[in-house]
């Protein structure tokens, strides 16, 4: 990223910020008081030097006085401090959080074309990793850098105020310190953000194999796997250490240049103390703050360091809350839904260079069961994912009831479909609580009917606390039958005008899925209905059978009037007959 994008971020942070106004004003203030409190110390302790003139001859009273006052002093410090401190914890996660929260927020409403164009992982890394990485450099920021750039301030005005003599020689040889620090700070940014991009997908690796985990075993991928990992793990190291090494040179570089600036001041200021030109106590006063002055450059570099990090990080935040979501111009509501749906004309491909759907036409009455079949990659899930805009059509119309599916509001069109899908997903929630998600206000006794009306209560029960048993979101110790069935019971608490059962038995055995078939038949009854099928024995009693080929519907008709035609279907047909039966 270049300075000018670099630019873009950093005034996109100082927006964000603009909220905590009150709060950067209280701590801009406490920095203040905790630098001057810090630096008056070198001034009382000059004067405890100057109060033991030499041996046998020292005024008791007034070093008793200043060592009060330096007592005093430090306990303020200390007071003005840990209100700066926590006014800081409080801006930086407060802002992190607010990022977070968009961030996730806007993952529920980004584009699922914009969701599968990037690994799942990538996404976990921006909201958890990256946010974390953005809150220490902004932390560090506030906790360093304003009260670095004021106790440099302050300690110009108090060595002038000893001396300006010596006090010229740690001005003039500022710059040098403060231009090598620049030059490699510039240098970081570009490491840092690589090293954000590579986590990211090493992140979407390792959640990728912990999913996968039995096919790697089954299909003995453990070993690619960890070579495939290894890559990735050198790629980020070198990333990192590249990152490390020259963000790491800042501090002895400029600490180098300040330690010479720190013996010039000494010697110098000895010369001037045999002359009379400065006591020994003001010597001892100036000689702590040449080494005060130039401890915030080295802590400033590092801060620059870790805010070129969060920089890289916050860009990679940024670019998600900004993704585009799903458009929702819709403000025609549908009540009383008779489920008549039609295709007119339409277009579709998921990459604009190859063609997938053209001049789709279909028209479905109320009630009706519609029947998907074809082979794999022909479009089936594809009409599904159009039909409920999860993508939208290229060209053409989708009509419900005579309603283009454009003008009816998103939340509405998608309320108005029961869904059973071939993946099943699960919360990390009670067997209960995953049910209810479908209607939240489902009695005990509903869920129970539901779950036997599908044949998943037998199980349930068997569980360890029954319907109130945690489950994970990859099923723990359910097998994929037993998930799927509860996704089924999920709607059958709450069945909509319309369903869409893609390959929803696809994972359940045959003579279950023969038990649920009268459940099924109840749900179905009077609702127009998409199922989508490799079992074709599951769709004979379809009304209309929709044979899908390269995007288009090439057969059409009832089970019986298909195989009369002796086409497609028919030859899909009797080929799984023959698998059944051998």
């Amino acid at each position: 990223m270049n300075n000018r994008s670099q630019g873009k971020i950093l005034n996109r942070v100082l927006i964000e910020l603009k909220t905590y106004s009150f709060q950067i004003i209280i701590s801009l203030i406490c920095a203040l008081a905790t630098v001057y409190l810090t630096l008056r110390i070198p001034i009382l302790t000059g004067r405890a030097v100057d109060c033991i003139v030499a041996k046998g001859e020292i005024d008791y009273d007034k070093l008793i006085a200043v060592l009060q006052q330096m007592a005093v002093t430090v306990a303020a410090t200390f007071f003005t401090q840990w209100i700066m401190n926590r006014v800081n914890n409080s801006i930086t996660y407060n802002v992190t959080k607010s990022l977070r929260d968009r961030a996730f927020r806007k993952l529920q409403h980004m584009k699922l074309s914009q969701i599968d164009s990037h690994p799942h992982g990538d996404y976990v890394s921006r909201i958890v990793s990256d946010a974390d990485t953005f809150a220490d450099g902004l932390l560090m920021g506030f906790t360093q850098f304003f009260t670095g750039v004021l106790t440099i301030l302050g300690t110009i005005y108090f060595m002038l105020m000893i001396s300006v003599k010596i006090a010229l020689i740690v001005i003039i040889a500022t710059p040098a310190s403060l231009l090598l620090a620049k030059f490699i700070s510039e240098k970081t940014y570009k490491f840092f953000g690589e090293q954000a991009k590579l986590r990211g997908t090493e992140t979407s690796y390792i959640e990728e194999m912990i999913t996968g985990k039995n096919i790697v075993r089954n299909m003995d991928y453990e070993a690619t796997a960890i070579e495939k990992f290894d890559k990735m793990n050198n790629s980020l190291r070198d990333a990192s250490m590249k990152a490390t090494f020259y963000s790491s040179t800042v501090n002895p570089s400029t600490r180098l240049i300040n330690n010479i600036i720190y013996a010039a001041v000494g010697v110098f200021g000895a010369i001037l103390a045999i002359g009379g030109g400065i006591t020994v106590g003001g010597l001892t006063s100036f000689l702590s703050y040449a080494s005060t002055y130039a401890k915030p450059f080295n802590e400033i570099s590092g801060v620059i360091t870790e805010f070129q990090n969060a920089l890289a990080c916050a860009a990679r935040l940024f670019e998600m809350i900004d993704a585009e979501v799903e458009v929702d111009e819709g403000e025609k509501a549908i009540n009383d839904i008779r489920g008549e749906i039609e295709f007119k004309d339409v277009f579709f491909s998921y990459d604009k260079s190859k063609k997938l759907i053209e001049h789709l036409n279909l028209s479905v009455k109320s009630g009706q069961r519609i029947a998907i079949v074809g082979p794999t990659g022909a479009g089936k899930s594809t009409i599904i994912n159009l039909l409920m805009r999860f993508y939208d059509i290229d060209n053409g119309q989708i009509l419900i009831d005579g309603v283009d599916i454009r003008d009816i509001p998103i939340n509405d069109l998608r309320q108005s479909f029961g869904m059973v899908l071939q993946e099943t997903w699960l919360k990390n929630a009670s067997v209960k609580e995953n049910l209810r998600m479908a209607n939240p206000d489902a009695t005990d006794e509903e869920i129970i009917e539901a779950a036997k009306a599908t044949y998943a209560h037998s199980f349930i029960k068997r569980m360890p606390y029954g319907y109130d048993t945690i489950l994970s979101s990859e099923g723990g110790a359910l097998s994929q039958g037993q998930m799927q069935l509860l996704c089924i019971t999920r709607v059958m608490l709450n069945i909509p005008p319309m369903l869409i059962l893609d390959e929803a038995t696809s994972s359940i055995d045959t003579r279950t899925e023969q038990k649920i078939q009268s459940a099924f038949n109840k749900m179905m009854k009077g609702r127009t209905t998409f199922i989508v099928a490799h079992r074709l024995s599951t769709i004979r009693e379809a009304d209309v059978i929709l044979f899908v080929k390269d995007g288009s519907i090439v057969e059409q008709g009832s089970h019986s009037e298909l195989l009369q035609k002796n086409g497609f279907y028919a030859k899909l047909y009797q080929s799984q007959s023959k698998e059944e039966s051998a």
